[in-house]
């Protein structure tokens, strides 16, 4: 499933709904709206979004790698953390709450 962010404040944000899901459920949205077809961030809503997605951040352990070994060195450069992971939604969200507008997401 493909999920589709949009807000009047930034371009389109596309993800796999894998990777949607826990970014929505880590904002705040319950996981029953999080899986749901549709839904939308009001701009009162964006502050504790945002907030939220930024606490997990900063709380997340990036994992070590041997980079001396070989299948070490693969799974460090195919990795993509919460940070990298989340920019585009936060980024979007950041925007939408500094113009006042909703950020819808649908898959």
């Amino acid at each position: 499933m493909i999920v589709t962010f949009r807000s009047k404040a930034a371009g389109e944000v596309i993800m796999l709904g894998e990777h949607a899901r826990p970014l929505l459920e880590l904002a705040g949205k319950m996981p029953e709206i999080a899986a749901g077809t549709r839904g939308v961030f009001t701009p009162e809503q964006l502050p504790e979004a945002i907030r939220r997605i930024e606490a997990a951040i900063g709380v997340e352990k990036e994992p070590r790698y041997d980079e001396d070994n070989p299948e070490e060195k693969e799974k460090a450069a195919s990795h993509v953390g919460l940070k990298q992971r989340a920019f585009p939604l936060l980024d979007m969200l950041r925007k939408a709450r500094a113009q006042d507008v909703n950020v819808t997401w649908e898959s």
